[in-house]
């Protein structure tokens, strides 16, 4: 008999636990919520140098609002940091000029950035010839 009770009072504490949790977060949505839906977003301006740790502004007619984002230390600087690209594999190595290309196709655009539909990258070829590993022949 007392197992249960004390079975049924845990129950009861994490039922209210719960319920708690989820009050929270609707008031946090509530809070940071707001009755505009055209919202415009800014590029992420990082704090200092150009990666790391930022913020963006975004504006709905009177309104403003400023979020946390990050840009990669490795992003491809060209594109911006909110254009994102699947990109097909490297090409073959150009003899004329001395690089290989490859193109990618526009996947997301985040908070309605500019991006360009297609990209093109180019790169140096490697001047090491790759030979096989130890367990080939």
């Amino acid at each position: 008999m007392l197992v249960r009770s004390l079975l049924l009072l845990l129950a009861l504490i994490l039922m209210a636990a719960t319920a708690e949790a989820g009050k929270n977060k609707k008031e946090k949505a509530k809070k940071d919520g707001s009755d505009c839906e055209d919202w415009r977003w800014g590029p992420c301006v990082p704090n200092s140098k150009d990666c790391g740790l930022g913020y963006r502004e975004g504006t709905c007619k009177d309104e403003s609002k400023k979020l946390k984002c990050k840009i990669p230390c490795n992003w491809k600087k060209k594109f911006g940091a909110d254009c994102k690209y699947k990109f097909e594999s490297w090409g073959g190595c150009s003899a004329q000029t001395g690089v290989k290309t490859r193109s990618g196709v526009l996947k997301k655009a985040l908070y309605n950035a500019q991006c360009e539909e297609i990209v093109y990258v180019t790169k140096p070829c490697s001047s090491k010839i790759k030979s096989k590993s130890k367990g080939e022949s």
